[in-house]
C-alpha cells in the first residue's frame, strides 16, 4: 500500500511538471528545487515517501472571496464569470467553501468537498487534517465544509476562485475560520466584501478583526483588497457619504486606512438612483474600482509565480532557521533528562554500596576477591547488573522522550506538526547514541542542498523580473 502511495505522489508531481513544461519553465525549476528539499526533508524524517513539500503549495493562481453574508460575493463572482454559477440571495445561500474552477464542459458541474481534499492541484489538499485538529470527528465530513463547481467561462481560465460561507452566522465558526485561515495563507489575491446596506459596522468588531486587523500586520498585505458593496443603496440616504465615512472609521479603527477602500455595486442588481448627476457619480466611482478590482484578478497569474518561488524559500529558510534549531533543542532536553536520570540511579546505587561497605566491609571485601578469582556467582551477577542498567537506562531514554513531547504538544496544543514528532523520534531512537548532537539526516550534503536552493530562489526572481522589466532601457 505505501508503495502505491508513493508511486502516487510520484505521478502527481511528473503530470505537473508536464503541465508548467509548457506553461512556465521557471516554475518548472521550482518545482525541481522542491524535490531537492523533499530528499532532505525524508532525512530528517519530516516526510514520508508519500509527501512532498511541493504538495503543500497550490500550483494554480488562487484568489479568495471572504465577507458577511449578503455582502454581495455570489453576486460579484457570477458578474465576473458572465454567468449564473452561484446562488444569490439576501440570507445565507451556502455554508460551504465553494472552489470554482474552469472547465471545457458546456454545462456546470458540482463536485463533493473530497475532491479537493484528495487532489494536491487545490489549495484545500488534505485540509480533513486541519479540520479534524480543531473539531474531532469533523475531519471525515469534508463534504459540509468543501464543494467544488466548474465553469467554462474565458475569464476563469488559469486561475481558481474560493467563494466563503458568511462570517457572521456559521455553526462551525472554529471549523470556518481554520479554513479562512488556510485560505488566505495560500491565495494570491484576497477580496474582503462588507455590506453597505449594513450602515452600523460596529457591530461586526469579530468579523473586522479577523478580516482585517489580523491581515494588515502580515508581510503579504498588499494582496488585500477592501471592499464596500452594493453601495448604490446609499444613495437613498439623506447623506450617502456619511455610510462611506462610517465605514471608513470602522475599518480605520482595525488600522486599516482608506487607500485600499474600494466602492462598487453591480448594475444588475442595482436600485434605481432618480438624481442624473448622483447616478453618473456612483457610477464613475464603481467603474473605477471595479477596473481596479478587475485588473488584479487578471494579474494574479503574475503573482502567483512570485508566491510560489516565496513558498519554495519560505520552506527552505524554514528548515534551516527554525525546524532543524527546534529538533535540536527538543533533542538537547532530552539528552539532559537522559542524563539525570542515569545520574540519579548511578547515585542512588553508588550511595547503596557505600552504605553495605561502611555496615559490613568484609563482604566487599570478599566480593573482590571473588571475582578476581572468577567467581561464577559474582560474574553472573555482575552480568546482571550491566543488563538491568542498561534495560533501565533504555527505559529512560523513552521516558524522557515521552516527556518532551508532552511538554511540545501541551505548548502548541492542536497545532503541534505530526513531522515534528515524526523527525524528533527519529532522533530517539534506541540506536542513536547520546553524544550525536546533529540532529538526524543533518548532515553536510542536506546544508548543501538548502543552500543551493536558497540561492537558485534568487535566480528564479532574476528571470521572473527580466519576463516583466528591462532596467537598461
Amino acid at each position: 500500500m505505501s508503495d502505491q502511495r508513493e508511486s502516487q505522489i510520484e505521478k502527481r508531481l511528473r503530470t505537473l511538471e508536464a503541465h508548467l513544461e509548457q506553461e512556465n519553465p521557471i516554475l518548472l525549476q521550482v518545482v525541481k528545487s522542491f524535490r531537492q528539499l523533499d530528499k532532505v526533508g525524508r532525512k530528517l524524517g519530516l516526510l514520508d515517501p508519500t509527501e512532498s513539500f511541493a504538495t503543500r503549495v497550490p500550483w494554480w493562481p488562487v484568489i479568495a472571496i471572504l465577507g458577511t453574508f449578503s455582502a454581495g460575493k455570489s453576486t460579484f463572482i457570477n458578474s465576473f464569470l458572465g454567468a449564473k454559477l452561484q446562488s444569490t440571495g439576501n440570507q445565507a445561500v451556502d455554508d460551504r467553501f465553494t472552489v470554482v474552477c474552469f472547465s471545457s464542459e458546456p454545462e456546470s458541474r458540482v463536485l463533493p468537498g473530497v475532491a479537493l481534499d484528495a487532489d494536491p492541484r487545490f489549495p484545500f489538499y488534505r485540509i480533513s487534517r486541519d479540520i479534524e485538529q480543531v473539531s474531532e470527528g469533523e475531519g471525515n465530513r469534508i463534504d459540509a465544509y468543501l464543494q467544488l463547481k466548474t465553469s467554462p467561462s474565458e475569464a476563469l481560465k488559469g486561475k481558481i476562485l474560493i467563494d466563503s460561507p458568511g462570517f457572521d452566522a456559521d455553526a462551525q465558526r472554529d471549523a470556518t475560520l481554520r479554513i479562512t485561515d488556510h485560505i488566505i495563507g495560500l491565495s494570491d489575491l484576497v477580496l474582503v466584501f462588507f455590506d453597505a446596506r449594513h450602515p452600523e459596522p460596529g457591530a461586526m468588531r469579530d468579523t473586522l478583526q479577523h478580516l482585517v486587523s489580523d491581515s494588515i500586520q502580515r508581510s503579504d498585505s498588499g494582496k488585500f483588497m477592501y471592499i464596500l458593496n452594493q453601495i448604490d443603496t446609499t444613495a437613498r440616504e439623506d447623506n450617502p457619504e456619511e455610510v462611506v465615512a462610517a465605514w471608513q472609521r470602522a475599518l480605520a479603527s482595525s488600522g486599516l486606512t482608506a487607500g485600499r477602500f474600494y466602492r462598487i455595486y453591480n448594475e444588475d442588481a442595482a436600485a434605481p438612483i432618480e438624481d442624473e448627476a448622483l447616478r453618473h457619480r456612483f457610477q464613475a466611482k464603481r467603474d473605477e474600482d471595479l477596473a481596479e478590482i478587475h485588473g488584479r484578478m487578471h494579474q494574479v497569474e503574475v503573482e502567483r509565480a512570485y508566491r510560489i518561488i516565496g513558498a519554495l524559500e519560505e520552506t527552505a529558510k524554514g528548515l534551516e532557521n527554525r525546524t532543524v534549531p527546534n529538533i535540536r533543542g527538543m533533542t538537547d532536553e532530552w539528552r539532559k533528562r537522559v542524563w539525570t536520570y542515569d545520574g540519579i540511579v548511578a547515585g542512588l546505587v553508588a550511595a547503596g554500596l557505600g552504605g553495605a561497605a561502611l555496615a559490613n566491609p568484609e563482604s566487599i571485601t570478599g566480593t573482590l576477591t571473588a571475582f578476581g578469582g572468577g567467581g561464577l556467582l559474582t560474574v553472573a551477577g555482575t552480568v546482571g547488573l550491566l543488563l538491568g542498567a542498561v534495560y533501565i537506562h533504555y527505559r529512560f531514554r523513552r521516558l524522557a522522550a515521552n516527556r518532551v513531547l508532552n511538554a511540545l504538544q501541551t505548548e502548541m496544543g492542536p497545532d503541534t506538526p505530526g513531522d515534528m514528532v515524526r523527525a524528533f523520534r527519529r532522533n530517539t531512537r534506541w540506536t542513536r547514541s547520546l553524544f550525536r548532537k546533529s540532529p538526524v539526516g543533518w548532515g553536510r550534503g542536506s546544508q548543501r542542498i538548502v543552500s543551493d536552493v536558497l540561492a537558485g530562489c534568487d535566480d528564479y526572481i532574476q528571470q521572473l523580473n527580466n519576463q516583466f522589466t528591462n532596467p537598461s532601457g
